[in-house]
């Protein structure tokens, strides 16, 4: 059996994967903040995932064979080192090297989105290759490329291949610029993709308490406010640009909305349709790839980050990892 950890800010969500592919058991605890209670984080949610399957706290990673790790910052290459997760209070942290001496066990730890591109695919089950776009605090996209993604019988050991890029950056496409007018983003640019549609960006442009921004926007927006009109607006041309660019780059079949605007759910899918059909109005060629037809919502409550970290953390399977 495998185990995979979706790290987040708020939760860490973790599975344990049995070898046909199957979960077979599943964990949310809160995240701490800070290195050391990230890591102790870790560890609790692999005991209790093993205390679902009958072992007790000293025995349970010895059931699992491996531990993947999705988190959100750089993954320095050829390292299990963690740089730069603002979110989670952690500057730098050799994670897997600490994880894999407190468990004993093959650890290995890469980006949330990258993961959940990966799990994604494979839940999606079919052919083709996928853009996972992950639409929450910021923007950005993992791809998972190759006629293997999610094929058939053999989906669950040969899930397709992560796209890095020659440096790692492959599918930031929340630090593209498409308005050189537009607000400001946090990267220093004008008018990305982030600054359009990252839920951080809207909530400081609404400026108005609450619990729910994006969802407050579109509440106000479906009563007329003019700010909200602007930004649900916004919101659906920053993403809708987002996958034309991501279907122009890579001709991806799918593109995936993920991520933790998508609970809007068919209101934010049926915006972004309407502005690719918009756009494809004016030319025949973005009329022909039929984009707002390649666009998918991944299903409410989908463990796919965490799943796409236990196939991630045994490449010895067939989990291809480039770059």
């Amino acid at each position: 059996m495998r185990v995979g950890l979706d790290v987040g800010g708020s939760k860490t969500e973790g599975v344990a994967v049995a070898s046909d592919g199957s979960i077979i058991a599943r964990v949310r605890r809160n995240t701490g903040w800070g290195p050391d209670a990230v890591v102790e984080t870790i560890l609790r949610v692999v005991a209790d995932l093993g205390a679902q399957l009958g072992a007790d706290a000293s025995g349970a990673a010895s059931r699992f064979s491996s531990v993947g790790i999705g988190i959100p910052g750089q993954i320095a290459p050829g390292t299990l080192r963690v740089e730069h997760a603002v979110n989670l209070g952690i500057e730098a942290l050799d994670l897997g090297d600490t994880v894999a001496s407190a468990l004993g066990v093959q650890v290995r730890v890469d980006n949330d989105v990258r993961a959940a591109a990966l799990g994604a695919a494979v839940l999606r089950g079919g052919s083709g290759s996928i853009a996972y776009l992950n639409l929450g605090t910021g923007i950005a996209a993992g791809i998972v490329t190759g006629p293997e993604a999610g094929h058939g019988a053999r989906r669950q050991t040969e899930p397709g291949t992560v796209w890095r890029g020659a440096r790692g950056a492959a599918g930031e496409v929340g630090h593209i610029s498409v308005d050189p007018a537009g607000p400001v983003c946090r990267c220093g640019q004008r008018g990305c993709i982030e600054a359009l549609a990252g839920g951080a960006a809207l909530a400081e442009r609404w400026g108005r308490p609450g619990t729910h921004p994006v969802g407050d926007i579109f509440e106000a927006a479906e009563a007329g406010d003019p700010l909200a009109l602007t930004l649900r607006g916004e919101l659906a041309r920053g993403v809708a640009a987002a996958v034309r660019i991501l279907v122009l780059t890579t001709d991806v079949e799918t593109v995936i909305l993920g991520g933790g605007l998508t609970a809007l759910g068919a209101r934010l899918h049926d915006d972004v349709r309407r502005e690719l059909e918009a756009v494809a109005e004016a030319s025949v060629f973005l009329r022909s790839l039929a984009l707002a037809e390649r666009v998918e919502l991944l299903a409410p409550g989908s463990p796919a980050a965490a799943f796409g970290a236990a196939l991630a953390g045994a490449p010895e399977e067939g989990v291809l990892i480039h770059g």
